[in-house]
Order: structure tokens, then sequence, then C-alpha cells
């Protein structure tokens, strides 16, 4: 049987281009996290948005 369960959605806002380091300034994943996320699981997908979160952190501490 087909999994019921949605995926998790694109932080993407629409605010799309990068930064010198190629992270997203709008959604702050890495071009290739980006180019990837529908072929990812939601495993990998929990773990990019963890990682946006410490990008933005570092980003905006900076």
């Amino acid at each position: 049987m087909a999994d019921l369960q949605p995926s998790i959605n694109s932080p993407c806002i629409g605010l799309c281009a990068v930064n010198d380091d190629n992270i997203c300034i709008g959604c702050y994943r890495s071009l290739q996290e980006i180019g990837t996320w529908l072929q990812l699981d939601d495993k990998s997908k929990t773990q990019i948005l963890a990682n946006c979160h410490d990008r933005k952190a570092a980003l905006n501490n900076a």
C-alpha cells in the first residue's frame, strides 16, 4: 500500500539568490540540497532543515 503521509515541504520562500558560499539567502539550503530535495526521504529533509536553521543562526550572528 502507498505511503499516505505527506512528505516534508520545501522551505523555499521564493527569495532565490545565493551568497558567496552558494547558500540560498531565502531558505539557507545549498545548491546541492535544493537540486536534490525532491528525491530525498523525510529523514534527509529533516537533517537539511536542521542545517538550514544552524546556517541562518550563524549568518545572522556574524
